[in-house]
């Protein structure tokens, strides 16, 4: 069976884009192996000077080896954050910048940088309270994933978003979280 990876950076219990995530690992459970990464569990600081010192070093901790590892070896991933600061929340930031580990997730050809993951589709599941939507100037979280896709070389990335939840009714919420929910089973179909 094929391993995917969902990486949750979901940030209340009530989330909004935890209820699209868990139609989504629902729908996909009987193709993948699934495996979630709790991000604000992890807690990954940003990557600071004395980090940079010791990875170039060849020092990095290995629960994060092992995390990075993981993302490599997934055959689909799902990333699942709130729209936080035109972008998702920082700790995802953080934990990304900590997987970006040469010779794991990318590598070079002496002119540019090569991914070296085996994952073929992202899923980026989101819900924004302003109305944003993919692809506008203020949404950076789909093409921040669309360039972290190319650097470790992901494959093709669905944004799955639901938009201006914050100016709707309760009732209109649950309607467009529904409709997104209904989405991402029917994409899990070839994804």
């Amino acid at each position: 069976m094929e391993r995917l990876l969902v990486i949750d950076s979901c940030m209340r219990p009530e989330s909004r884009t935890r209820k699209i995530l868990e139609a989504a690992k629902e729908a996909l459970a009987s193709r993948y192996e699934i495996e979630s990464i709790d991000v604000n569990a992890v807690g990954l600081l940003p990557v600071t000077p004395e980090v940079l010192a010791e990875r170039t070093s060849g020092i990095v901790p290995e629960p994060i080896v092992a995390l990075a590892r993981k993302i490599a070896a997934a055959d689909r991933l799902v990333v699942a954050a709130p729209f936080w600061d035109m972008s998702f929340p920082a700790a995802l930031k953080s934990f990304f910048e900590n997987m970006s580990l040469f010779g794991v997730t990318f590598t070079d050809n002496g002119e540019t940088c090569v991914g070296l993951c085996q994952c073929k589709k992202v899923m980026y599941i989101t819900t924004r309270g302003m109305n944003i939507e993919t692809g506008s100037l203020r949404d950076q979280g789909s093409s921040y994933l669309q360039a972290l896709s190319s650097l470790w070389g992901l494959g093709e990335v669905t944004t799955v978003a639901v938009w201006n939840l914050d100016y709707l009714s309760p009732e209109e919420v649950d309607n467009k979280v529904r409709e997104a929910s209904s989405l991402v089973k029917a994409l899990a179909v070839s994804f």
